[in-house]
């Protein structure tokens, strides 16, 4: 049985099977307080490309401790990172219905400094939110796991915790309550459908109408 609320990781670009949380959930926890964990969505997304699926990663600068918080975690300028990711949008999705009517929302994250991960991987969510007119009441952790006025009891009684389970590691057919729903993709006739890529792919592809694939990509228990 689905729980009122459910507890997420910060997430780069996250794929369906997050927003579909977003849109699924009264109320979504953000995990401010975890210790990172690298190869996870925290800091990269997958989109299709002309030869196939293509991670894209937010370098970040090495922590002090590996067990440094999520929201300490500072972005690297290494590798020109904002302009590969720019381009590699741009050639994805440059013929997608959507790109040139989105791409004044997104190019700021591409062209302006972000000192941490945490920060702007929130900024990220909102605006897509924002352009999917979603609006998930979402409130941050203020410790591991737990949310201002939440005795530790009550958040293990009433919150689906996601942190781990949406991850590149755990299969998305695992989720009993995802079953994505597919959508028109660019390369769809080369590739044939690709589920759960990142929420860039959906909504550059289908515009407004993603918010009815996320509705439509919650399976009911």
């Amino acid at each position: 049985m689905k729980r009122p609320a459910c507890l997420l990781s910060s997430a780069y670009l996250a794929p369906v099977q997050y927003y579909a949380k977003l849109y699924a959930y009264p109320e979504v926890w953000m995990e401010a307080h975890e210790h990172y964990v690298k190869q996870t969505w925290r800091n990269r997304c997958l989109i299709a490309s002309p030869a196939g699926t293509q991670a894209l990663t937010v370098p970040v600068v090495k922590p002090d401790s590996p067990k440094c918080p999520v929201k300490d975690i500072r972005i690297s300028d290494h590798g020109n990172w904002r302009h590969l990711h720019w381009n590699a949008l741009e050639t994805a999705y440059g013929g997608s219905p959507f790109f040139e009517y989105y791409a004044d929302d997104f190019l700021p994250f591409y062209t302006r400094k972000w000192d941490f991960l945490f920060d702007f991987n929130e900024a990220v969510r909102l605006k897509v939110c924002e352009l999917l007119d979603l609006h998930p009441n979402v409130c941050q952790t203020v410790s591991y796991g737990l949310v201002e006025g939440v005795s530790p009891e009550c958040a293990a009684a009433s919150v689906d915790d996601f942190r781990d389970r949406i991850s590149p590691r755990v299969a998305w057919a695992e989720d009993a309550a995802f079953s994505p729903r597919a959508y028109w993709q660019v390369f769809g006739q080369v590739h044939g459908f690709l589920p759960n890529l990142s929420i860039a792919d959906l909504l550059f592809n289908m515009g407004p109408e993603g918010l009815l694939v996320l509705r439509d990509s919650v399976a009911a228990l």
